[in-house]
């Protein structure tokens, strides 16, 4: 099973942001994933993605009650869509479903993304709101210091036996 990479931390900390902020679980779970391509997609300086970077551009240039295919969260957006009676994100014209979460995320947790999911809610939910709130402010504030120690805790949780780490904490 290969370790637990930023993509996953980001995926896991931004749907717990979302989740924090109102969102429905599975909403969370969409846009954790979704924000997760995103910051992937910037990183990597949006290659080959012209048309979504455009299409980002442009919907953000729009007027505010022109733009039905916009979610706000705090200062954050993404386009969203209705699909059976619930909020799904997507980028480059893709939908980011909880189907799609739990196979590209929980999935690599082997079982333990539960207790992954409750450590990213209780580690979020020691910052101010206007933290979750803003897009630089969680990525700056709670993304970027948390990453690296998240990825390895994470990992070892799902690379090694429950009866070991109950070992090596006795220890």
């Amino acid at each position: 099973m290969p370790g637990i990479n930023r993509f996953c931390v980001m995926a896991t900390l931004q749907a717990a942001r979302a989740y924090l902020l109102g969102l429905k679980k599975d909403e969370a779970y969409s846009w954790g994933l979704n924000r997760a391509i995103f910051y992937a997609a910037a990183k990597r300086g949006f290659k080959g993605g012209s048309k979504t970077t455009s299409e980002f551009r442009a919907a953000k240039e729009r007027e505010e009650l022109e733009k039905p295919d916009v979610f706000r969260l705090g200062n954050d957006m993404a386009y969203k869509e209705v699909k059976d009676g619930k909020l799904v994100f997507t980028i480059g014209g893709k939908l980011q479903t909880k189907e799609d979460f739990d196979r590209q995320i929980a999935l690599r947790f082997g079982g333990k993304f539960p207790e992954a999911w409750n450590e990213a809610v209780d580690l979020l939910k020691h910052y101010d709101k206007d933290v979750l709130l803003s897009q630089s402010g969680f990525y700056n504030e709670i993304y970027k210091p948390n990453r690296d120690s998240l990825a390895e805790r994470w990992t070892e949780m799902v690379e090694v036996p429950a009866t070991v780490r109950r070992r090596k904490a006795s220890s």
